[in-house]
């Protein structure tokens, strides 16, 4: 399961939250379009082209998902 290999904590960036080498099954697109309607987590910026999200808010998407 992906919980083991996916990090405790810090920031991830995108090709480590999507499927295949991620736990989150959607395609780029899909994963924009959700971070732009409020479905998914906003991003925070590290520099112009450097992209990361907590790691807190990824483990909450792919772990609520298990509880129902």
């Amino acid at each position: 399961m992906h919980s083991t290999t996916f990090p405790k904590t810090g920031f991830v960036r995108l090709a480590q939250i999507l499927a295949p080498h991620g736990p989150i099954p959607v395609s780029k697109s899909t994963w924009w379009a959700g971070v732009k309607e409020g479905r998914f987590p906003q991003p925070q910026k590290l520099g112009p082209r450097t992209t990361v999200w907590k790691v807190a808010d990824i483990r909450a998407l792919f772990e609520g998902d298990q509880d129902g």
